[in-house]
């Protein structure tokens, strides 16, 4: 706790407040005992709030960075596997060689969903969205997991972790095949964890998935870079419900519930809604222009963030990744990705967004890379779910660690009637 403090003058009254500062960042104001003076701060989407302290990532979004646990997100994309990554979000170190084997090991031999849970798929209907299926399916594992779940105790919190890390992917890759009418494929032993997501959700019994290196790889880096982003609205969300006590099958629900808004993680889906709406090259400047039109409510979506000024350092690493698979596959010709890499172009080159500091961001390339692997568009934010469940159980463990920690009640500013009788 830093020693600074800052003086309020309010009705000829002194308040002074406390000033906290953390190993990087902003410093912040501690607003805690306020209410204990009469007095709120009014910070709408708490764009200006800490809720909380937190030692897991650090986005600096002038300088374009991210880590986690201080590691630079490009090395872990580079030299990491997202096993590695789930670890070191959990656990602050990344893994030895025989803590990976033994995490591997027991992420694998419980990937395997309880048989009764295709009950609760089937209670759907095929045509729901998989985002709709997975909080229901996520919410329903506390009614099939309910041993061990002692929030209070760190062994069965970390027991709950993993059977998340572990059965999301299954969830998530099921209720894509259940999109389509076709049986469950269920986890192999021998498949690395990524692998197995692949080939739950794209092999059949009578088809086999072959297994592709590259466009494994480039699969891993989207659940690397999704794994974690500080205290966005699914984050928060998570930790909300965390800090009332519900068990963490439910708090990673909020999470995907949260994350299922289009202004949250459905911004690669809407890259690809936005490129079809554009439909060829020959419309681009058409809707350039709209875009640079105030008036006008088109938006180029894949393009500028709300946290980072600068570039989105997760684009630089998935812009190369793009490319990989999209030579790998041989689609560099086709119209949609011919289109998208024309907009890039246009978009890195034009001074209205090189001023306007709108390069494309993560959403852009990894929408681009989901449907150049074949993945629908309803499984994008499906995809992004399964990826952040590493880092909302690193936040919900961390939070029920915190002996700062409280049921979170934001205030308001009421502005509704006084106080009247009824006649």
């Amino acid at each position: 706790m830093s020693s600074k403090k800052i003086r309020i003058s309010l009705d000829n009254k002194n308040i002074e407040v406390p000033v906290i500062e953390g190993t990087l960042g902003y410093k912040a104001i501690d607003t805690s005992t306020l209410n204990k003076e009469h007095l709120f701060s009014y910070d709408p989407g708490f764009t200006s709030t800490a809720a909380c302290k937190s030692a897991i990532t650090f986005v600096d979004g002038e300088k374009g960075e991210l880590l986690y646990r201080g590691y630079p997100i490009e090395q872990l994309a580079e030299k990491c596997d997202f096993l590695d990554v789930a670890f070191l979000l959990f656990n602050g170190e990344l893994p030895t060689f025989k803590e990976k084997e033994l995490y591997s090991s027991t992420i694998n031999g419980q990937s395997l969903l309880h048989d009764q849970l295709n009950n609760v798929f089937r209670g759907f209907r095929r045509d729901a969205h998989p985002m709709a299926v997975m909080v229901g399916v996520v919410g329903s594992m506390a009614a099939f997991y309910f041993d061990n779940m002692n929030i209070n105790n760190k062994n069965h919190r970390k027991q709950s972790a993993n059977k998340l890390l572990a059965k999301v992917p299954t969830i998530a890759a099921w209720s894509h095949t259940y999109n389509l009418g076709l049986p469950f494929v269920y986890p192999k032993h021998d498949l690395s964890y990524v692998a197995n997501i692949l080939n739950m959700m794209f092999s059949s019994p009578n088809k086999p998935y072959h297994v592709n290196p590259i466009i494994t790889r480039a699969f891993e880096r989207i659940l690397i870079l999704h794994a974690d982003h500080e205290q966005n609205a699914s984050t928060s969300t998570v930790r909300l419900v965390g800090s009332t006590g519900a068990n963490p099958y439910a708090c990673i629900a909020s999470g995907i519930a949260s994350l299922w808004g289009p202004a949250h993680g459905g911004a690669n889906e809407a890259t690809l809604k936005m490129l079809n709406e554009i439909k060829n090259e020959s419309r681009i400047n058409e809707y350039i222009k709209r875009a640079k039109d105030k008036n006008d409510d088109f938006r180029l979506m894949g393009f500028g963030h709300r946290v980072y000024r600068n570039r989105d350092p997760r684009a630089e690493i998935m812009k190369v990744t793009c490319h990989e698979v999209l030579d790998e596959l041989g689609l560099n010709n086709e119209p949609l990705f011919k289109l998208a890499n024309t907009l890039e172009k246009i978009a890195l080159e034009d001074e209205y967004f090189i001023e306007k500091k709108l390069y494309p961001n993560v959403d852009f390339y990894s929408g681009i890379v989901m449907k150049a692997l074949g993945i629908p568009n309803s499984m994008f934010t499906a995809i992004f779910a399964l990826a952040r469940t590493a880092g909302w159980i690193a936040h919900w463990h961390e939070m029920m660690t915190d002996s700062d920690n409280k049921i979170g009640r934001p205030r308001q500013i009421y502005t509704g009637r006084t106080q009247r009788d009824i006649p």
